[in-house]
């Protein structure tokens, strides 16, 4: 049995602005170097362009764009008899959540274009539509956990 000490889970605060809880999270994802009003600079200015191009609550449009690339199920490496299966396993909720916000951050990254909040505000649009990387991303994902659907015996 392992000795090593369970991670204590954060209390997560809602941010100033929205005070919204997943806008906090995100900030955490966009975070670099420690710089976190850089990141929340950029998360502002974004949602403002989501508002500008679409003419609703821009947290209503992320809420929906991280419910539309929140996984439900995803598949991990198990190792039995020598062999590596991928083993489909439901997603909790809020592991859901985090890698919802980081495919999110990452393809937002991959964008082309000039400054990383259109970047985010784009990609976060695309999402709430349910087409944009992200959303392709959640559709490989539960395809694997499907392919690997004879290994859910293997559960831990």
């Amino acid at each position: 049995m392992s000795r090593r000490n369970i991670a204590k889970k954060r209390v997560i605060y809602p941010d100033a602005i929205y005070n919204s809880r997943l806008i906090n999270m995100l900030t955490v994802r966009i975070l670099k170097n420690g710089k976190k009003g850089l990141a929340q600079k950029i998360i502002y200015k974004s949602l403002d362009f989501i508002y500008n191009k679409t003419e609703e609550d821009p947290l209503k449009i992320l809420e929906k764009a991280v419910r539309n690339t929140t996984p439900l199920v995803e598949v991990k490496a198990r190792r039995i008899g020598g062999s590596t299966y991928q083993v489909p396993m439901e997603v909790r909720a809020y592991r859901g959540t985090n890698l919802a916000l980081k495919w999110i951050t990452k393809f937002a990254t991959d964008r082309t274009g000039h400054s990383m909040s259109i970047k985010l505000a784009n990609e976060i649009i695309d999402a709430s539509n349910e087409n944009g990387n992200a959303v392709r991303k959640r559709e490989e994902t539960h395809r694997m956990a499907e392919a690997n659907k004879a290994f859910a015996h293997y559960r831990y």
